[in-house]
């Protein structure tokens, strides 16, 4: 599915009787906003302003408010992500160790900056804190796996087991 195909599920009809549904189900309950969000998400992929204003009107609370939610918590997406999410670590020992050079080489071989989803969404990458693995600095993890001791040459072979 391509960035394109995701932006597009935006468009479909279903997918706004969907969350019709499920803010009927909310409206009413105490605490309701962040499942609605949690389930618009799951629906269209992202949190696009025309989702945001969907919600906004049907719960009856102000944009603002829901959009400062969803750029608050780092769950919620106003960008499609990709399959696979790329953090980065420059945490201390990771920066002085080359973090920097690292992250230049995965922006190159993918040709997206921080915080960017590649066009066939394979791939986001965000640049981290710390990941708790100094002793391997520097260190990237891609999903729930954790590479360290890294350097660039090393890139393009790691990021071929993905595609």
């Amino acid at each position: 599915m391509t960035v394109k195909e995701v932006r597009d599920t935006v468009d479909i009809p279903e997918n706004f009787q969907r969350l019709r549904e499920v803010i009927s189900e909310y409206r009413e309950k105490k605490g309701a906003l962040i499942p609605v969000l949690q389930k618009a998400q799951d629906i269209f992929g992202y949190l696009p302003i025309k989702v945001q204003k969907f919600i906004a009107e049907g719960m009856g609370v102000p944009l603002q408010k829901i959009y400062g939610i969803v750029t608050f918590y780092a769950q919620f997406y106003l960008e499609p992500k990709g399959e696979h999410t790329i953090g980065l670590c420059m945490g201390t020992a990771c920066y002085v160790r080359g973090a920097q050079n690292i992250l230049e080489k995965v922006k190159e071989e993918l040709g997206v900056d921080v915080g960017q989803t590649t066009g066939d969404l394979k791939f986001t990458l965000e640049a981290t804190r710390c990941l708790g693995c100094c002793g391997l600095a520097p260190v990237m993890m891609i999903d729930e796996d954790v590479y360290g001791r890294l350097t660039p040459d090393r890139i393009p072979e790691i990021l071929k087991k993905y595609k």
